[in-house]
């Protein structure tokens, strides 16, 4: 895939690469992406970082014994929504690859979709860091703190 122009580059664009570029079992984790935030809005604080906000919608297929979500779910979440918030950074298409995932699961979801709220700490040249705060959608709780390293193709 090319890369996308800065000034094109929104929902739509994301949404193209997320269908175009994962692997298929990434996409029957049934991802949506909520909002991209490349530039500060107005009135930015002066730690605004650019990211993207994605849905996995619940399912019983993602659930382990108990209807709990799996955390293999939890992680492939974690890690697609850092990969889209990096290309709103960049502001287009640009290939990566994960380098490190350092999760920390702090309670239980069930029965509810999960919201991934991805911010880029860095975006480098050679290699890019973020942060992903994992909630459940139901009551807003976290569920997970991720922090992740790609290195840039």
């Amino acid at each position: 895939m090319s890369g996308t122009a800065a000034a094109e580059f929104g929902l739509d664009e994301a949404t193209q690469i997320l269908g175009d570029v994962f692997a298929p079992w990434v996409q029957d984790l049934g991802l949506t992406i909520e909002r991209l935030e490349c530039a500060p809005p107005p009135a930015a604080a002066a730690d605004w970082q650019p990211g993207a906000t994605l849905r996995m919608a619940f399912s019983e297929r993602l659930c382990r014994n108990g209807g709990i979500v799996c955390g293999q779910a939890l992680m492939a979440l974690a890690d697609t929504a850092m990969v889209i918030a990096i290309l709103a950074a960049n502001r287009g298409f640009r290939p990566m690859t994960t380098v490190d995932q350092t999760t920390h699961f702090l309670k239980a979801v069930a029965s509810s979709d999960v919201l991934a709220d991805a911010r880029v700490v860095r975006l480098g040249r050679t290699m890019s860091f973020g942060r992903v705060t994992l909630r459940a959608a139901a009551d807003s709780k976290p569920v997970a703190m991720v922090s992740s390293a790609f290195a840039m193709l």
